[in-house]
């Protein structure tokens, strides 16, 4: 592997762990209240999920004439099936990151595979709704992902071990052959690994 992949996926990693860090109870009208003090998030992207705090005195350290390929692997469910997953929502801060630090639409390549816990996120309302009794939060941003080109895809052998078919998943998420096979894939094509 030569030197520049190396380097441009140590930068994209420590943006990403640094944004990570960052709070998400993010309000649609731009501000949220972090610690007693209001910090502004704005939404460059994806309106009212993945806040990015603007830092205009530091630099994006990513340059627009750069290809970013990332395959994520989303894992973390949440004990509240009735909010929006928190690991849905740090891939959407991933999406409006690179667009906050002005990264053509064209060379941002986000593939993102939804497994073990947060499989549910995944699921089509009804299936939702037949395991939680309630709509599935996570579909209005599963939509947006997509439309901002992130490939969403879930796991058919993890659907064969929770007994679930492939009508029960959202329209928005393409079904694989498998997790550990798209991660292979992926990284031959360039893709960088992060974990959600």
């Amino acid at each position: 592997m030569s030197v520049e992949p190396v380097r441009r996926a140590m930068i994209l990693g420590s943006i990403l762990l640094a944004a990570a860090a960052a709070p998400l109870r993010a309000d649609p009208g731009g501000a949220v209240a972090d610690s007693g003090t209001a910090t502004l998030w704005v939404y460059p992207l994806i309106k009212g999920h993945g806040g990015v705090h603007p830092r205009p005195d530091l630099p994006a350290r990513m340059t627009p004439d750069a290809d970013y390929k990332v395959i994520v692997d989303v894992t973390h469910g949440d004990a509240d099936h009735a909010k929006v997953s928190g690991s849905l929502e740090r891939l959407a801060r991933l999406v409006n990151l690179m667009a906050y630090a002005g990264i053509p639409r064209e060379r941002v390549h986000i593939a993102a595979v939804i497994e073990n816990e947060a499989g549910d996120a995944a699921l089509s309302n009804a299936a939702y709704r037949k395991r939680f009794r309630m709509d599935n939060p996570n579909l209005e941003l599963l939509r947006e992902l997509k439309q901002s080109g992130v490939e969403l895809m879930v796991c058919s052998q993890a659907l064969a071990e929770n007994g679930l078919q492939d009508g029960d998943i959202a329209p928005d998420v393409e079904i694989t052959l498998s997790a550990l096979t798209d991660f292979a894939v992926y990284g031959a094509r360039g893709y960088s690994y992060l974990q959600l």
